[in-house]
C-alpha cells in the first residue's frame, strides 16, 4: 500500500466513526433542566411552552426584544389588559392582524381606526420607542393574532377566555 491509500482509508474511518456517533443514539444526552409549567392552557392544535394563562381579568406583560415578542402565546381572561414593552433597540408598532389594515381584532381599517380615541381597536396606531410599552385591554373572547407593523414578519397571539366562575 502506499501512501496516498493509508490516507484515504484513515480519512474513511474517520468519516464513518463520525457519521456514526452523529446519528447514533448513543450519545449522553444533558438532563432536562426546565421547570414544568403548571398554569398552562392547551390550545387545540398546538402547545407551547411559552404560553401563560391568567387566572382573572388583571394584567399581563408581553416583551418585544430583537428576537421578537415573548412570549408569543399568552392565554388571558376577558378584561385583562396586556402591555407590551419594548425591549428591543427599535421601534414596536404592535396591532391587530392582518398587515397591513389591522382589520381583525376592530372590523375597522388602519385608516379608520388611527388614532384610536375610543380604545377599541386592538392597534398602538404609531410605533412604540425602546424602553415604552403599549397596553390595551381585551373585552372580546376569541385568539387575536398581532404583529409588529415596523417588522410584520414578528408576530403572536393573546388568547381571551371567559372567566372560570368560582364555585360557591
Amino acid at each position: 500500500m502506499n501512501r496516498n491509500s493509508t490516507g484515504v482509508i484513515i480519512v474513511l474511518i474517520i468519516v464513518v466513526a463520525g457519521g456514526w456517533y452523529f446519528l447514533s443514539d448513543t450519545k449522553v444526552k444533558a438532563p432536562d433542566t426546565q421547570t414544568p409549567t403548571t398554569n398552562q392552557m392547551p390550545v387545540i392544535g398546538s402547545t407551547t411552552t411559552e404560553m401563560v394563562v391568567e387566572t382573572a381579568p388583571s394584567n399581563a406583560t408581553v416583551a418585544y426584544t430583537e428576537q421578537g415578542f415573548s412570549p408569543k402565546s399568552i392565554a388571558v381572561t376577558l378584561g385583562t389588559s396586556v402591555t407590551f414593552v419594548n425591549q428591543s433597540s427599535g421601534g414596536m408598532w404592535v396591532a391587530s392582524a392582518a398587515h397591513p389594515t389591522h382589520i381583525v381584532y376592530s372590523g375597522t381599517s388602519l385608516s379608520q381606526h388611527c388614532p384610536d380615541t375610543t380604545s377599541s381597536a386592538f392597534d398602538a396606531c404609531a410605533a412604540v420607542a425602546s424602553g415604552d410599552s403599549f397596553s390595551f385591554t381585551f373585552n372580546k373572547e376569541g385568539a387575536w393574532k398581532y404583529h409588529n407593523h415596523m417588522d410584520a414578519s414578528q408576530t403572536g397571539v393573546v388568547i381571551v377566555i371567559a372567566p372560570t366562575p368560582t364555585p360557591i
